[in-house]
């Protein structure tokens, strides 16, 4: 593919996926008015782990057996325990704000790459890390009436799962960059989608809840739709970015997300402070400065 092509390729995912994560906060916040928040994390990888099986089946006899380990850490780090996260997440803090702190994960990428996978970086790029987690943990100090230490205590979640987000694109990037997309979120949701579907209906309440609570099917169609298109569909135009551009490319998705999560948290009647634009705006001089001048992929 040309190189004029690629770029715009990568545009058009940035933004789609833009408009998709964006939407799933509240789309989660949907689910959770039906259902527990471990049971909205574990419809959401099932889900996706059904919408995925036939890309499983097609090509169960050539993945490569070494891989199978990088398969499960990129299920675990990239969609498994994050999922869990950000529903447990949303229990304590609106959607708008779950997307607002989410835009810290370039910031952990970057951190992680120069850690653990000798990601070469600048003086302003770890200037950047240090102004964004500064916005990041003064975003969680307003709003809603709530004592900076319940808004912490919640926000924290979503703080561990960009984390998890960072190290697991670096490890696609490395270990699996000879996999396409298709097989690489296929299989991710293989070996976490099969748990997540026993524990469902093996260790809750699902089936009965959904069955006797008034609008639990209307929640469970909102899950469907986070899943199927949040989780699933999104999931391997992920993969396809981490392939064709570099990994603070990728994670820079997540500076755009809390402009759809912001709209439609206001749509929902979600409150906005004026004081969190002081916040915004270290949180995004800081994924800038960590961006600059930094776009070539980890050797």
């Amino acid at each position: 593919m040309k190189k004029e092509n690629t770029k715009v390729l990568k545009w058009a995912i940035l933004i789609a996926l833009m408009l998709i994560w964006g939407s799933s906060y509240i789309l989660m916040k949907r689910g959770l008015e039906s259902y527990p928040a471990k049971q909205v994390a574990a419809l959401r990888i099932g889900i996706s782990f059904l919408f995925l099986s036939p890309i499983v089946i097609l090509r169960f006899r050539k993945v490569k057996k070494e891989n199978i380990k990088y398969f499960i850490l990129a299920g675990l780090l990239g969609s498994g325990i994050p999922a869990f996260l950000f529903t447990e997440a949303q229990r304590g803090i609106d959607s708008q704000i779950a997307g607002i702190l989410n835009s810290v994960a370039p910031l952990f990428t970057l951190i992680v790459g120069v850690i653990f996978f000798r990601f070469s970086t600048k003086w302003y790029n770890v200037l950047g890390v240090f102004i964004g987690l500064a916005g990041a943990v003064g975003l969680l100090s307003v709003g809603d009436g709530a004592s900076f230490g319940n808004n912490f205590g919640f926000g924290i979640y979503i703080i561990i799962a960009t984390i998890l987000y960072a190290t697991n694109i670096n490890l696609v990037k490395i270990f699996l960059k000879n996999t396409d997309a298709l097989t690489i979120t296929g299989f991710a949701f293989l070996f976490i989608g099969i748990p997540c579907l026993l524990y469902l209906f093996a260790g809750t309440d699902f089936v009965s809840r959904t069955q006797e609570l008034p609008g639990a099917w209307k929640s469970l169609g909102y899950i469907i739709i986070l899943a199927g298109l949040g989780t699933a569909v999104a999931g391997i135009m992920y993969n396809y970015l981490i392939k064709i551009s570099s990994i603070l490319f990728v994670a820079s998705v997540t500076y755009v997300i809390p402009i759809v999560a912001i709209m439609w948290g206001m749509v929902d009647g979600e409150p906005f402070y004026f004081g969190y634009f002081l916040w915004i705006a270290l949180i995004f001089a800081g994924v800038f400065m960590v961006n600059k001048e930094s776009k070539k992929d980890t050797k």
